[in-house]
Parts: structure tokens; sequence; C-alpha cells
């Protein structure tokens, strides 16, 4: 499979940059075609791709590119669903896949996938079942998709009878055909991507999609909370385990701070570090997902308790004389926020603010309630001090996250919490969130070396 066709992969990113590499390893006519401009690539991986064989196309998509001599055309997760080249593939016959599915059908066959997918809360989930399995199974268990590794940069890895922990979002989701989990983990759905996927009915169909190819000898880790989820994965073939925070169910469940799988005790809320009832859940479907494979409660409770988050998401960074930090950048609309402001029951000093897209932080006001005082930044910083002020929450401005933290230090006491969670995109000033996040956090180290 995959050897001596014609394919034309459209987008480069990380998936299509690997999907290149290993498909013109296979004796394959590569096509890569970009809309963004030569210059604007790595010139590194653009040298090493024109170096194997691969004819590359950037600058624009040519009307005469695509036609009836490709076998497959390989579509990045970011590319709309309604693309031309889409579109007249499906005129002509030819299979839409993704890198994901490619790569899925190049795996051994005794391979084991863990898939996790929903709207929220996936990588989490997914990091917390890699480092789980990773330490009860050592290095037969790699870690893959859409959170940042693209399955077919380490299917040269991957031996007979490894486990491959794989996030998989909805775009991915998108031009599943074949590909199925062994264990498929869903975390919730809620309205998102409508931009992309043009109606919440498709979000939640491509969201399902990876549980239609499961077996009856398969497994679906399913949110009992959330109907949406229910409904839809309601007849799917695979075998069901739930898990609850709200009611005591047979499945994974939480009850007076405890949480059990099938009534035996995992772990004391107390004992876990990342903050808020969705990351219970996070863990509550974690857990579900390494008992299929017979890890201890030893192992689960040792590396839940140690877990101190993703990267940029609800991340504790340090308690600096008292005072509590977390990190959540990556929080670049209201609706993360949210998530962000209910999982704490302490003073909140808020970072708020970013890029300018007409957000409504009045959705945010329900959840305000420990917040007492705002730091309103970047490019949309006036129109949160206009709100911060009309819910009578104490604000400063400023245009820098920096010039805003300096005032924090001024005020904030033992027991408070410093939160980063902007509700805003970083592009008025960052080339990306991440780099808003290391910021917050080099000014929470720099604060120990006072």
């Amino acid at each position: 499979m995959f050897k001596d066709n014609k394919i034309l992969i459209l987008g480069m990113a990380r998936s299509g940059y690997q999907a290149a590499k290993l498909l013109i390893s296979r004796g394959n006519d590569v096509y890569l075609n970009e809309a963004k401009s030569e210059d604007k690539m790595d010139e590194v991986q653009v040298k090493e791709l024109r170096d194997l064989g691969v004819h590359l196309i950037f600058g624009s998509h040519p009307d005469d590119l695509f036609d009836s001599s490709f076998d497959y055309l390989i579509k990045n997760p970011g590319v709309p669903i309604d693309h031309k080249y889409v579109l007249k593939a499906r005129e002509l016959g030819i299979e839409v896949i993704n890198e994901v599915e490619m790569a899925y059908r190049l795996l051994p066959d005794d391979v084991s996938l863990i898939g996790i997918t929903g709207t929220n809360g996936k990588t989490t989930t997914t990091t917390l079942i890699y480092e789980i399995m990773y330490r009860a199974y050592g290095e037969k268990v790699h870690l893959a998709g859409n959170i940042g590794y693209p399955l077919s940069s380490i299917l040269n890895d991957v031996k007979s009878g490894d486990i491959i922990v794989i996030e998989c979002s909805c775009q991915q989701g998108e031009n599943f055909i074949d590909f199925h989990p062994h264990v498929g983990v869903i975390t919730n759905f809620s309205e998102a991507h409508i931009d992309f996927m043009k109606t919440y009915d498709h979000y939640k169909e491509v969201k399902s999609r990876m549980f239609y190819n499961q077996s009856n000898d398969d497994v679906a880790i399913i949110n009992y909370d959330n109907q949406d989820v229910m409904e839809k994965l309601e007849n799917i073939p695979s075998i069901k385990r739930y898990f609850s925070s709200k009611q005591h169910i047979e499945g994974c469940y939480l009850e007076n701070k405890n949480i059990y799988y099938y009534d035996e005790f995992i772990i004391n809320t107390d004992d876990i570090k990342i903050k808020g009832i969705h990351n219970i859940e996070n863990c509550m479907a974690a857990i579900s997902a390494v008992k299929e494979y017979g890890v201890s409660n030893e192992i689960i409770k040792e590396v839940i308790s140690n877990f101190k988050g993703v990267e940029h998401r609800l991340e504790y960074v340090d308690t600096v004389n008292g005072v509590e930090y977390y990190n959540d950048t990556e929080a670049t609309n209201i609706k993360c926020c949210q998530i962000a402001l209910s999982s704490f029951d302490k003073p909140i000093v808020l970072f708020l603010g970013g890029l300018e897209r007409g957000q409504d932080f009045n959705e945010l006001t329900p959840y305000m309630d420990n917040v007492y005082a705002v730091i309103a930044i970047g490019e949309c910083r006036e129109r949160v001090a206009e709100y911060a002020k009309s819910i009578g929450k104490k604000v400063y401005v400023y245009e820098y996250l920096s010039e805003g933290f300096d005032k924090v230090s001024e005020f904030v006491k033992p027991g408070d919490i410093v939160l980063l969670s902007p509700a805003s995109a970083s592009w008025d000033q960052y080339k990306e969130c991440e780099i808003r996040g290391a910021e917050f956090k080099k000014k929470v180290n720099d604060l120990k070396g006072d």
C-alpha cells in the first residue's frame, strides 16, 4: 500500500512534511502544494524535501495541478473541507485522506491504539494516558497525533505489539475512513470549530467517526454526563465504559472527593495538582483508558499526583511568597477562560486581553466572582478595562504583559491566584500564544530570584 502511486499532499505544516518524507521513501511520485510562499516556510525542510525528489508548489493552488492522474489526495487537517481540490477529488473518484489515515494503514497489525478526541481536555487526557502507560510499559508506548507528533513521523520506530496513544482532532476525523482505535476516549462535546465544520451536527459527526469503525472487541470511554456524546455514540458497536463527575455509576465516578473505578478507590482529588472539575474528568477518562491495559492503581496514583498539567493550559507554574501562579495562555477564547475561572475558589488576579476579535467579555461575568483585580493587556485592553469597571472590578491597564506583571507584584498577597487566561489570541504582539505563556513563566521565575 502507498507504493508507486502519484500522490498530492495539500498543505505542508508538520503533517504534510512528515507524510511527504514517508511517501517518497516508499517509491511514490509525491507532489506537495502549499498556499504560503516558499519564503514563509522552513528552508531546511524545503531543501530536504526537494533533495528527496518531492515536487513542491508554493504560493497558490493552480487550477491545472490536480487531475485524474493522481491516486490519492492527502489533505492537511487545516485545509478547508470544501477546498477546490477536495471537491474535484470527489468528482474524479480519488480518495481523500489525511496523514493519520495514511500512516494508520501502514502500521503493524498487532499494534494497539488508544485514540482520544473531544472538544475540551483532549490534550491533557492524551498526555496523562501516555505518561501513565509509559510508566507502566516503557518504550513500547508512543505518543502521536494532534498533540504535535504526526503518526507518520514515528512509524519507523513502532514495532509489533507496541501501543500508540494518539490525539485526534475534528479536522483529522473529517477524513477518517478505516482508522479506529482499540480504546477510544471522548472527553465531551460543545460547539467549536463551526467556521471550519459548517454545522454543529457535522462537527459531532466527524468527532464520532473514529468510533464507528470499532468492533465489539474494542472499547469506547464515554463521558456519561455529556448528553450530546451519549446520544451520538448510543449505537456504536464497541464495549462502552463510562465516567461521571456528577453521579455514582457503573464505571469511573467521583464521590466525596474520591475517584473510584468500578467501586475501587483510585485517588483523592486533593492529591491532584491540576485544578478544576474539567481536569478531574480528564483524570477519570485517563484512568478508564489505562485500566483496559491492566495498569496498577499505584502507578496511576503516582503519575496523576505528580502531573502538573500540559504546558500553557491552566499550567501550575509555581508558588512564590504564598501566591500561586497559573499559565493558561492557550485560553484564546471566552469558553476556555470560563473553564479556568471556574477552577478556583480563592481570590484571583486575572490577566485578560490580547488580539481584538470583538470578544464578548460579558460572557465571563457569571465566572468572575473570585476575581478582585483585572490586568487589561494587549490590543483590546481598553475594552477589557471598560468591561471590568462595569462589573465593579479593580482594573489596571497596560499594553504589555510584563508591565502588568510588575504592577501585580506590588499588591498581590499570600493565598491569591495570579492567572493568565486572556480569552484572546496573542497575534497582536506574539507570533504564537506559547511565547506569551513563556514570558509569563519567566516573570514568575524572576520573582524567586529577588
